[in-house]
């Protein structure tokens, strides 16, 4: 089975993400693209409850696409969500996987927990997220062994921190998620504070 991984912290998922998967689903021609929440993220503070509301939000967004599938593998192991203890589960049932990545977090891909581990278990797709970008600046990762492609996608600029920002304003935010996360924000008095 060909697998693709997107992970982050989807907090709140929105509607650019589900776009950039749909884009791989079609270009790649996946069996399956996996979105996995992070549960602790190693780069921010997190409330592990609201985490949950996280995972629920994403399994939510996906539930129209039968090739979507959402994974709480994180929330099942104690500590530190970090990819590589991740995708090494995943490759011990799948091999080697893909993984999507913006162009900003690929920025500090040689500072992540175990990378030189990691860069052989995954071909990353990293989507450029901003204008100007040099894919030439990057050649050296190639020699360093990591398997990786760019790609473009006209660049929907919604992020998770200003959606947060709309919602605790009261703003419409009916064009930026699914229907269902929305709902489920409105429900659960999410990101009010």
């Amino acid at each position: 089975m060909e697998l693709c991984v997107f992970q982050g912290t989807f907090n709140p998922i929105h509607n650019a993400h589900l776009r950039v998967a749909e884009y791989v689903l079609n270009k790649y021609n996946f069996d399956k693209l996996v979105f996995i929440p992070a549960a602790n993220p190693p780069h921010k503070d997190c409330d592990l409850n609201f985490s949950l509301h996280r995972l629920k939000m994403a399994e939510l967004a996906v539930r129209t696409n039968p090739k979507f599938a959402v994974s709480d593998i994180e929330y099942r192991r104690d500590g530190k969500s970090y990819t590589y203890l991740t995708i090494k589960e995943l490759y011990k049932t799948y091999g080697k996987v893909s993984f999507i990545i913006g162009t900003d977090a690929f920025k500090k891909i040689e500072t992540w927990y175990e990378t030189d581990k990691l860069k052989e278990l995954v071909k990353f797709i990293v989507f450029i997220r901003e204008d100007n970008f040099d894919i030439s600046k990057y050649d050296y990762l190639k020699d360093k062994g990591y398997d990786f492609e760019f790609q473009t996608l006209p660049y929907q600029d919604i992020s998770s921190t200003e959606l947060r920002e709309k919602i605790k304003n009261g703003e419409d935010i009916k064009s930026l998620v699914p229907a269902e996360v929305e709902e489920y924000i409105k429900e659960n008095g999410l990101y009010k504070d």
